[in-house]
């Protein structure tokens, strides 16, 4: 008994540093591209527990919460839901995130899943376009 104790004293906070694994907040800029080469900075909190992630991407309006968050080993995947604006029209967009964790970064791609309009017409429609990135974990 006493050695299960040992034991559990002595791995324990090595199991809950594990399980802390990606928590925290990360930070990256991708370039857009376009006629500007403009950037987005992306800012995310991100909370593990084991296989599940959780957690929020903070945007210039607000947050939006991450949807669908999984971790297995060292790939990592969500999707989320955010307004962006396009001229006149603020629509809905779906993203899915998937990324690999190597050296304390993530390198990860940002896919558009679905478009929905914002308007009466709620008319889904895809604009397919992918940016990939890397993410620093805020000290």
């Amino acid at each position: 008994m006493r050695r299960l104790l040992i034991l559990v004293i002595a791995v324990g906070p090595l199991l809950a540093l594990q399980a802390a694994g990606l928590s925290g907040f990360w930070l990256g800029t991708a370039a857009t591209g376009g006629r500007r080469n403009l950037t987005q900075d992306f800012t995310f909190l991100f909370v593990q527990q084991g296989p599940t992630l959780t957690g929020k991407m903070y945007l210039d309006s607000g947050s939006t919460p991450i949807l669908k968050g999984t971790v297995d080993g060292d790939k990592i995947s969500f999707e989320l839901a955010a307004r962006e604006q396009a001229g006149n029209e603020i629509n809905q967009s779906v993203f899915r995130f998937t990324g690999t964790v190597k050296d304390g970064e993530i390198e990860i791609t940002r896919e558009r899943q679905e478009i929905r309009a914002a308007g009466n017409s709620g008319a889904a429609f895809a604009r397919p376009g992918s940016l990939t990135f890397k993410l620093k974990r805020l000290p």
